[in-house]
């Protein structure tokens, strides 16, 4: 996966280190864009799509902390965290500030999958000065998912109410077997087949069968839970400035529950967007389309 990357460890913040995939073309006056997966995924869910934007930006694709080859805070001391802060999007979003600084960016392209979504969505409303355009995929904002739940929702999205139990519940029922549980989730939101390739699924489950990476995952569901639709509430009605894509898979929840365009203009001042024929994984089902869709919409000026 990923032929012409650099493969690094990099400090983001506070001894914190991120594992790191970035194209090797540092330094020819390419704009920088920074790729962040979802869960419970790692940034292999753009091994084929990071390429192909490699060849007109300087792609940075890592691991957010607790997920992969990342380090994962607090997990050593578990239930000594009881805001969930070191997994707030704020926190979370911080780490990319600082990663993209020490590569030299102060302004940058964001493109964020999932809880990378969530991430982005955090960093280009309290960073707004480093983010040029930003895309989500197959996301709403996290206060209005949870405050519009309904019957649908919460059965097609059951993790999110499951994963967000007090420790260690959910990570000891996890624990019990790690690999049936990512694929029962991951290929029941993918229409009971799967687009995973097998390096990149050998990579997925590998990491998720780490008690450390089971707990951190439980903590980032647990924060936005929490202190992240806080944070959303004391926005005050702020919303994202910047040019704002939003991509979604039809066959998925977010644009059938929620109105993809609809509810992303509540948050944001300039909207855009399409949907996929794809589900919830569009970006592995379709990634030759998804570059192009990404490298159009961030290089117009």
């Amino acid at each position: 996966m990923f032929e012409g990357f650099i493969e690094e460890r990099r400090e983001a913040r506070g001894g914190v280190h991120l594992f790191v995939r970035r194209s090797d073309n540092a330094g020819q006056g390419l704009p920088p864009l920074l790729l962040l997966h979802g869960y419970p995924q790692t940034s292999a869910m753009w091994r084929d799509v990071a390429p192909v934007l490699a060849r007109s930006f300087e792609v940075i694709c890592p691991d957010l902390r607790g997920y992969g080859r990342s380090d994962k805070p607090g997990t050593d001391l578990p239930g000594q965290d009881p805001e969930h802060r070191l997994y707030s999007k704020r926190e979370m979003a911080l780490d990319m500030v600082e990663l993209m600084a020490g590569l030299g960016h102060r302004r940058f392209n964001l493109a964020g999958h999932d809880r990378g979504g969530r991430v982005s969505h955090r960093l280009a409303l309290d960073h707004a000065d480093r983010v040029k355009k930003v895309c989500l995929l197959d996301i709403g904002p996290t206060r209005e998912m949870y405050a519009r739940t309904d019957k649908g929702f919460a059965k097609a999205y059951w993790h999110w109410f499951f994963l967000i139990q007090n420790y260690p519940t959910p990570e000891k029922m996890i624990a019990a077997d790690p690999d049936h549980y990512w694929l029962s989730k991951c290929i029941e939101m993918a229409g009971a087949d799967h687009p995973f390739a097998p390096e990149a699924l050998a990579e997925y489950l590998a990491f998720h069968r780490d008690p450390a990476a089971i707990h951190a995952l439980c903590e980032d569901y647990r924060a936005s839970y929490g202190i992240d639709c806080r944070h959303d509430d004391e926005d005050g009605g702020r919303k994202l400035s910047m040019p704002l894509r939003v991509l979604w898979g039809d066959r998925g929840i977010i644009d059938r529950r929620f109105g993809a365009l609809a509810i992303w203009r509540e948050r944001a001042a300039q909207v855009e967007g399409r949907g996929f024929d794809g589900t919830h994984y569009f970006v592995e089902e379709h990634p030759a389309a998804v570059a192009d869709d990404l490298a159009a919409f961030f290089l117009a000026p």
